[in-house]
């Protein structure tokens, strides 16, 4: 009897992955030469016909997917990650993939926390949820576990949970490299500066948290005789920032290294680049976005660790297709890559799918 090959199959076979085995057989997408030429010598090898009763059976099916994510602007990180979202939701076009975004201000709790009786009430299948707030995600995947509703995650794991997929980088190993990241940069006893954006309901982001945590243990494993200081600093209020930075820098002229653990460092590095007694301020921070970007370029930012959203996003709808569609079962812990970069590599990297 012939074997009914799985899209899972054929990419195994062909070496490809099975997004673009999918955009081959049904004709959507850009390919590249090389991997069509790999599928179609398999497909040929396997007389390979599709399933056109499965296909029928799932067109008749919608699925209706729910993204949980802060709220997007342009330019910044979340708007790539959604990028990746929107770009699988077109892969999945045929198979009726339908999805609805919730957004949420990340520097407020209660704003995440009144999406999830929305949530509750839906009709969906499928949930994908930025993990910043801790609290609140483990309340609204409570409710999902008694809906038995699939649900993965990105930005920061959180043990406890029953997710069917998780992507993102080691939140605490990227927090941990930017101390190595730091201290190289470090004499004996020089203090650093970490610079925090401050939450309503003084909720911390659970990836900051994480990250801070391996940042201050490999600080400790280098026995840091210095001082860590800490300057919380307000989204939307770019005038309280000034005085509260300049303030800061007054009281601790000697200090002239930071760090910032979320994709912000552009706001220092506005602030450094109108003040002229801080020329030798160096700064640490974190995701590609073109502000960043530019302030890695001129040298106000030494390093930029970096994570792939665009990646995230597209897997993360992905993996919820594989889990209700294909019946295939996901990695839970997917990592992507901690990307580390400097003024020297930024014009070679890309965040492409």
């Amino acid at each position: 009897m012939k074997k009914n090959y799985r899209i899972k199959d054929i990419a195994e076979l062909s070496g490809v992955s099975t997004g673009t085995v999918d955009r081959i057989l049904h004709k959507r997408g850009k390919v590249s030469t090389e991997a069509r030429e790999k599928v179609e010598k398999v497909l040929k090898e396997i007389d390979y016909h599709p399933n056109l009763i499965a296909r029928s059976l799932a067109l008749k099916k919608q699925y209706h997917f729910i993204t949980v994510t802060p709220i997007v602007h342009t330019g910044a990180y979340w708007e790539q990650l959604c990028m990746g979202i929107e770009a699988a939701e077109n892969d999945l076009f045929s198979y009726n993939v339908k999805v609805r975004r919730l957004y949420f201000d990340q520097y407020d709790k209660n704003s995440f926390d009144e999406l999830i009786p929305q949530i509750e009430n839906s009709d969906c299948q499928g949930v994908v949820i930025a993990t910043l707030f801790k609290e609140g995600v483990l309340n609204l995947t409570k409710v999902l576990d008694e809906k038995e509703i699939p649900y993965v995650l990105i930005d920061a794991y959180i043990e406890g949970t029953h997710a069917v997929a998780y992507y993102g980088t080691p939140s605490f190993d990227s927090g941990y490299i930017a101390g190595r990241l730091i201290y190289n940069q470090l004499k004996a006893n020089d203090d650093i500066v970490v610079f925090k954006f401050s939450r309503i309901g003084n909720q911390i982001s659970t990836q900051v948290q994480i990250r801070e945590e391996g940042f201050r243990t490999y600080l400790s494993e280098k026995n840091y005789q210095g001082r860590i200081h800490h300057v919380h600093i307000h989204a939307g209020d770019d005038g309280k920032n000034k005085e509260i930075v300049d303030e800061f820098m007054q009281k601790y002229p000697e200090v002239n290294m930071g760090i910032i653990f979320n994709s912000k460092a552009y706001l220092i590095g506005d602030y450094l680049e109108n003040n002229e007694t801080k020329k030798e301020f160096r700064l640490v921070g974190y995701d590609a976005i073109d502000k960043n970007i530019h302030y890695l370029k001129n040298g106000r930012v030494t390093h930029l660790i970096a994570q792939r959203p665009e990646v995230q996003g597209l897997n993360c709808i992905k993996a919820l297709f594989r889990h209700l569609v294909l019946k295939e079962k996901n990695e839970l812990i997917n990592h992507m890559p901690i990307d580390i970069l400097m003024k020297e590599n930024i014009q070679y990297y890309n965040n492409y799918i």
